[in-house]
């Protein structure tokens, strides 16, 4: 018999009754698992064994002979049973040929692209989650703007000078006010024109650049 090719996502669940193997999807960890296979030699090893605690002498120097001739028997079993089990369940199974993981067909295996969908995702499933993503972004993105916040980004307020503190007292400004709640100075902002966003001159009623009149 020539060497048993294997996977490294498996898991042996054998015992001394019998076979039984586990093999998992790298990608998303699915798992499929062959049905138990008895073994014939593990139940005739454990009716030795039970011989032997009940009645010693003859029986007892069975079940050592019986345990010897297991340890080999049972892994030549061990290795047949392996072996059909990765026949069993390679159908289920690909390999993608760029990054060399073993993924299930049934969920992670892209067969257009002939990769696994870790190298190849679902284009519908990508543009569906990313159109998702941004809806969420945009409602976060709303929901948090204060409508006190949106006069502040109008056209006309963005261009005009915003303090963050008061210039006589240094005291913090939470709004863009005309004067300090705490000293009551004026706070002297630029003025900006509206139109072309030139800065005006102090009381300017009118943009000396373009015309504009400015309130």
């Amino acid at each position: 018999m020539g060497a048993i090719e294997f996977t490294r996502n498996y898991s042996d669940l054998s015992t001394n009754q019998g076979f039984q193997f586990e093999f998992n999807c790298d990608r998303c960890g699915t798992g499929y698992r062959t049905r138990f296979q008895a073994s014939a030699l593990g139940m005739v090893s454990g009716a030795l064994d039970t011989a032997s605690s009940l009645f010693g002498g003859v029986f007892g120097q069975a079940a050592n002979l019986g345990e010897r001739a297991r340890s080999a028997t049972w892994e030549k079993a061990h290795d047949e049973a392996f072996s059909n089990a990765m026949e069993e369940l390679k159908p289920d199974f690909l390999q993608c040929p760029r990054c060399s993981t073993w993924v299930c067909k049934k969920a992670c295996w892209n067969t257009k692209k002939g990769l696994c969908k870790g190298c190849a995702p679902d284009l519908g499933v990508e543009m569906a989650a990313a159109q998702s993503s941004r809806t969420v972004e945009e409602i976060w993105a709303h929901s948090q703007m204060a409508e006190e916040d949106r006069g502040m980004l109008k056209e006309e307020s963005w261009r005009a000078g915003i303090s963050a503190s008061c210039p006589a007292c240094h005291a913090p400004l939470q709004t863009n006010a005309k004067f300090c709640p705490e000293c009551g100075a004026k706070i002297q902002t630029k003025k900006h024109c509206t139109e072309c966003g030139v800065e005006l001159a102090p009381n300017a009623k009118f943009c000396a650049e373009c015309g504009t009149k400015n309130a």
